[in-house]
């Protein structure tokens, strides 16, 4: 049998969790807290399309229980990994698959990349190397995530969109342990391509992520109001327009263009993004993952981003006010 653990069994983790446990598929979680005993007391409440089902997953809070896994699904915030570090690492073996179902431009961004960048160190995201180090990139499958989640209260998870999680192995090729996760996923009632190209669609994903959260935070605004705003809507797209670049230096194609993107922003409505919740709450923010690497990258192929360098800094500032 596929031995399959999420780590970071929050929003996105406690629903693949729980679509999975539904189809049959075992699951383990890694969790702690008030949000570990309610999975253990009560199950993984899931409320989705006016339903509520609740599931079982096996609970730990050693990962030592289990040791290493098939699947490694990390549905953590980037700038969390490196806490877990040492959790992490009982539950990874030689074959474990580690799919990275994270935000933001990833540590393994440049593994396979081709080029002169080749296997080049991003440092906002992996600083020193740890994470490369502890998280091998052979053994990473991309995955880009699509769906809306909330914890409405310990063991309770809200699924308000999206069922999409991507899949892409960093080298292009269709391997069977993506196939397999893909099959496994798509049984559990969601859509799992596997992609040749994923660092395309990853860039889809951030360059919305990459204006409007950090634009989101510095105002306060809703993202139905940092697209209608007149000021903000040229902010994020001249930032989104820097981010293009920078992208296309590095080799990603873009499938739609600035506009059509921003426009699909618009579509979720007065949505808080993560990043201002992540403020508010009093919680680190993203802002490394999400804009840091993306100047940082900008540098490596000489990409100008005047409004970039200036929004990344406004962030950090703000974030360091707390």
């Amino acid at each position: 049998m596929t031995s399959i653990c999420v780590f970071g069994a929050g929003a996105i983790g406690g629903l693949m969790a729980a679509k999975l446990e539904m189809a049959g598929t075992p699951v383990t979680v890694v969790a702690r807290g008030p949000h570990g005993e309610a999975l253990r007391t009560r199950g993984l409440v899931l409320l989705s399309e006016g339903k509520e089902t609740v599931t079982e997953p096996r609970v730990v809070t050693d990962p030592k229980e289990i040791g290493p896994q098939d699947y490694l699904v990390l549905t953590l915030k980037a700038h969390s990994l490196l806490p877990a570090m040492a959790q992490l690492e009982p539950l990874i073996g030689p074959h474990t698959t580690i799919v990275a179902a994270i935000n933001g431009v990833p540590w393994w961004y440049t593994y396979k990349l081709g080029g002169e960048f080749e296997g080049k160190r991003i440092e906002s995201v992996d600083p020193g190397g740890a994470l490369t180090a502890a998280l091998p990139p052979s053994q990473v499958l991309g995955s880009i995530v699509y769906p809306a989640a909330d914890v409405v209260e310990p063991g309770v998870i809200h699924h308000t969109y999206g069922d999409r999680f991507t899949l892409g192995e960093p080298d292009g090729s269709r391997s069977e342990r993506a196939a397999k996760l893909s099959e496994l996923l798509i049984k559990a009632g969601l859509k799992a391509p596997v992609r040749p190209r994923i660092r395309d669609e990853l860039w889809v994903k951030l360059w919305g992520n990459m204006a409007f959260n950090p634009i989101s935070a510095l105002t306060g605004a809703t993202l139905d109001k940092v697209i209608g705003d007149p000021g903000t809507h040229a902010v994020c797209r001249a930032l989104m327009v820097e981010g293009q670049a920078v992208a296309e230096k590095l080799g990603a194609k873009f499938a739609i263009n600035v506009d059509k993107r921003i426009a699909g922003g618009a579509e979720v409505g007065a949505h808080k993004t993560s990043m201002l919740q992540d403020l508010e709450r009093g919680r680190p923010l993203e802002i490394e993952a999400l804009l840091g690497a993306v100047v940082e990258m900008a540098e490596w192929v000489g990409v100008d981003m005047p409004i970039g360098r200036s929004v990344l800094a406004l962030v950090r500032q703000r974030a360091a006010m707390r």
